[in-house]
């Protein structure tokens, strides 16, 4: 048994909302409610999906708030409290603590490229400071650095930092911290769920949940039931979809025009964020009406 298996399955890396620039508090609601119906283990608000480097701090806080206060206990919130000063990453996840979130999603500091060593004291200092399950993000396509598996075992160690996000894309690393761990492992890799989960990881933090959630559960739940062609099945039912979500443009982009399409987000974006091209879109258009969405 992994730790905190209460955050197995689905949760749903959830977009941030904009109408004029302002977060568009009640269209984040409706999307959140629209989670709560499809059954979702969690919502993981401002993480990447959720465009978190545009948002000033009063509003990553106001956002995480909105999240709580919208889930009513019905589904967790996983808030995404990184950052790459240790101080401002404990400043975030007091506040997510406090606000009632259920745990802390929190990404490797970026930019700044600290040592292995730095990565484990960074996690260490926060988990020591707020008394909060944690998950830790690893993304180096984002962040510019690898938090290697060897310092992830060692962080292991440390009792509430009890799950990884494995978005490095290493069927290697997810291995070694599988095998050296009882971390409760979640796929960062939406297209990468199944083989993820058929090494041992728990389910996924998912960009296409935002519109397909029914589909990724059943995916996750059929591996958990072994049943194995079913989940091939939703696998191969998925990918196209996946792919495009993260191939097309940088995430949200993609994402947040598809949901514009569906009626669900007005698609607006915050610079340095920019809408995909005409070409993107007749694309993106494709993919969703093949899927049946459209």
């Amino acid at each position: 048994m992994t730790r905190f298996e209460e955050f197995a399955g689905l949760s749903v890396a959830i977009v941030t909302p904009f109408k004029n620039n302002k977060v568009d508090y009640d269209t984040y609601q409706k999307q959140i409610e629209f989670q709560i119906g499809a059954g979702t283990t969690a919502i993981v608000p401002v993480g990447t999906t959720g465009e978190s480097p545009t948002l000033s701090f009063e509003e990553h806080e106001n956002v995480i708030r909105a999240a709580v206060e919208a889930a009513g206990k019905k589904i967790k919130v996983i808030a995404g409290t990184g950052a790459n000063c240790t101080q401002e990453a404990i400043d975030l996840t007091r506040f997510a603590k406090k606000a009632g979130a259920d745990a802390a999603l929190v990404v490797a500091p970026y930019y700044n490229k600290p040592t292995q060593e730095g990565f484990y004291q960074h996690y260490k200092v926060l988990a020591e400071t707020v008394d909060i399950p944690i998950c830790v993000y690893n993304i180096p396509g984002r962040c510019a650095k690898n938090i290697e598996p060897e310092t992830i075992i060692r962080l292991a160690a440390i009792p509430n930092i009890g799950m990884v996000k494995e978005a490095t894309g290493s069927m290697d690393q997810t291995s070694a911290i599988i095998a050296n761990t009882d971390l409760t492992v979640l796929s960062g890799d939406d297209s990468l769920t199944l083989p993820l989960m058929a090494l041992g990881a728990r389910g996924v933090i998912s960009v296409v949940g935002n519109i397909i959630p029914q589909d990724m559960i059943e995916l996750c739940r059929a591996v958990d039931r072994g049943d194995w062609d079913t989940a091939r099945k939703m696998h191969y039912k998925t990918f196209t979809l996946c792919r495009d979500m993260l191939s097309l443009s940088t995430n949200p982009i993609p994402l947040k025009s598809a949901m514009q399409m569906l009626g669900r987000d007005t698609g607006e974006l915050r610079l340095p964020m920019t809408p995909l091209s005409e070409t993107e879109t007749a694309k993106l258009r494709t993919t969703l009406t093949a899927y049946g969405l459209l």
